[in-house]
């Protein structure tokens, strides 16, 4: 009993208090973890600040790659262009000489045998003689440059390779026998080549049309003297075109007090016999399928294609 309250008595042995040794070693332990934890989260961040950065440089060498890259397609691509166009250049150059010299190529000389109707020495014959009207052009111009009164005008055309105006309604009239109204003559001109209406004649256009005009076959012809007939080109022959083709082919009588009567009551005769589909207008169809059951008509509207006799006595010339 004397132990047992002296032990009372005496003060209890302080012990250590096992949640608070924890809770500071907790303490202690997280303090120190998040000071370790500080630098490594650093480090991180940096890695990633490294890494963006190579892939920006890597996106950056991508982009300057693919942009010298199309610099040099495109360089390579303009460089290519600009041979090509003076490849045609010289070409064209090459061709025009050729033509002025009456010679052909193989090239285009076997194209214009395909092109056409003729022989290879009459394709021969025919680019000498297309020689000889060009120089006669080149001379014309000449003469009309020299004159003071017309050189401002003929000027702009001395230049100008092919067979022009004058030259070809010459040969028209002296060769072919067509003696015809002038507004025929401009339009056998200009519907002379379809490629280029109008323009001074090339080799080319010359073969072709020279083809058609001498050796055509019955709808070639007839084609081809619809587009000389439709005066305004837009595919049919009105009757306001068929009054100005016909009004010269009546002989107008002194005492006629309105001849252009009689010119209207040709174009109603003419007009129902070409009109198939009564449409008020001559098409190309209608032409062709009048054209074709009666032959004759073909040139109605005035003359536009050579004599028989005229195209023997042309082929016999070119002594070939």
């Amino acid at each position: 009993m004397g132990k047992a309250g002296a032990g009372k008595g005496r003060s209890p042995t302080p012990t250590p208090n096992r949640d608070g040794g924890a809770a500071a070693t907790a303490t202690a332990t997280s303090t120190a973890g998040g000071a370790a934890a500080a630098p490594t989260a650093t480090g991180a961040a940096a890695g990633v600040g490294r890494s963006t950065l190579h892939a920006n440089k890597t996106i950056l060498k991508t982009v300057s790659v693919f942009l010298a890259s199309g610099k040099r397609n495109s360089s390579n691509q303009q460089s290519k262009a600009a041979a090509a166009a003076l490849q045609n250049k010289r070409q064209q150059r090459q061709r025009r000489m050729d033509e002025l010299s009456g010679k052909v190529n193989p090239k285009l000389l076997d194209s214009l045998r395909k092109k056409t109707r003729f022989t290879k020495d009459e394709l021969d014959a025919l680019c000498r003689i297309y020689r000889k009207l060009v120089s006669n052009c080149q001379y014309a111009a000449k003469t009309l440059a020299s004159s003071s009164s017309s050189a401002a005008i003929a000027k702009p055309h001395a230049a100008v390779e092919g067979i022009d105006r004058i030259v070809f309604r010459e040969l028209l009239h002296s060769t072919f026998d067509i003696v015809t109204e002038e507004i025929l003559m401009e339009r056998i001109f200009c519907s002379w080549d379809k490629a280029h209406e109008g323009l001074p004649l090339r080799l080319e256009g010359w073969l072709i049309g020279l083809s058609t005009f001498l050796r055509g076959t019955p709808t070639e012809r007839a084609a081809f003297c619809f587009r000389v007939y439709d005066l305004n080109t837009d595919g049919f022959i009105t009757k306001d075109e068929m009054f100005t083709l016909l009004r010269n082919c009546l002989i107008k009588q002194p005492q006629d007090e309105d001849p252009d009567e009689g010119v209207k009551d040709l174009v109603e005769i003419v007009l129902k016999k070409f009109d198939l589909d009564k449409d008020g207008k001559v098409s190309m169809d209608d032409f062709m399928g009048t054209v074709t059951a009666e032959p004759l008509l073909i040139e109605a509207f005035g003359q536009c294609l050579p004599t028989d006799s005229a195209v023997v006595s042309f082929f016999s010339t070119l002594q070939v």
